[in-house]
């Protein structure tokens, strides 16, 4: 790798992306999700300075607005990666002529409202997967949960009322509802929850002990199970998510389901401003 290349990535991968995984990463939050987003950028960001240099003899300082247009137009759409390291020269006067605006992807994953239906149906009575897959995808097409943060929920986050038996489970800043038929599944689930041998026997938190002492499930275990099965996730969870929002306002939605609201009023607006929708309802006489 020429120089002219080496140097400027160099700085970007550590003065960027090392000091943000750094200050953003917790013995609570993993650093997978940033390490892998940051290959990404890195990857494409070489990829663009090697054909820049190779094609104009130009480098990170001295490239035009004209050659980032034309290196986006004229390649895949993993390209616009390269977008924070514009930011990042940009923003450390190493370059000041260009700019790079956002990239908003022309589809929006999702499945049908009888898709997801269907899927919680086969969760919650069928027999294609294991009680704890089962639990976790209705977590997904229920409750819009990433599987990220489902695999690291802990058996604190449900609430059973001694008195009337219904159950709630937070996953935000107040707890919801969980409907009967899967709170029975739920409860189930609570009684037998697996690898307890390996987590510190029934003292474990995590509502999905993993097969590591005292750590909960990997996520991408998860994920490979729930795939297999042929649920599109991030389908299911835009669908899920939708469905809050047609009938809830984006703050309320965000808070009960753990999102912010800058992303719950985004899916608002993606799915087609449902809040708009719920606001004229309110107005009317």
């Amino acid at each position: 790798m020429p120089e002219e290349v080496a140097k400027p990535v160099a700085q970007f991968a550590t003065w960027h992306h090392l000091r943000r995984i750094r200050s953003t990463t917790t013995p609570e939050k993993s650093a997978q999700a940033p390490v892998h987003s940051a290959k990404q950028e890195i990857t494409e960001t070489v990829k663009f300075l090697d054909w820049l240099w190779e094609t104009h003899l130009r480098t990170a300082a001295s490239c035009t607005q004209q050659d980032i247009e034309t290196w986006l137009a004229t390649g895949p759409t993993t390209r616009k990666a390269i977008r924070t390291f514009i930011v990042f020269i940009k923003n450390t006067g190493a370059n000041h002529r260009v700019d790079m605006g956002h990239y908003t992807a022309k589809s929006r994953p999702t499945i049908t409202q009888d898709q997801r239906i269907a899927w919680l149906r086969e969760l919650l009575t069928g027999t294609s997967e294991s009680l704890p897959y089962r639990v976790a995808g209705i977590l997904l097409l229920l409750y819009a949960q990433p599987l990220v943060r489902v695999a690291k929920l802990r058996t604190d986050a449900v609430e059973i009322n001694e008195t009337t038996g219904n159950m709630r489970i937070t996953f935000g800043t107040h707890p919801t509802s969980v409907p009967g038929a899967f709170a029975d599944l739920l409860r189930e689930h609570l009684a037998n929850r697996p690898n307890l041998r390996t987590a510190a026997g029934t003292q474990s938190p995590w509502l999905f002990p993993g097969t590591r002492a005292g750590q909960p499930l990997h996520p991408n275990t998860i994920m490979n199970r729930l795939r297999s099965l042929g649920i599109d996730l991030q389908g299911a969870r835009n669908a899920a998510l939708d469905e809050h929002l047609l009938v809830s306002p984006p703050p309320l939605v965000a808070d009960a389901l753990g999102y912010s609201h800058q992303i719950a009023f985004l899916h608002a607006d993606k799915a087609g401003d449902a809040w708009t929708r719920y606001v004229n309802l309110r107005v009317k006489p």
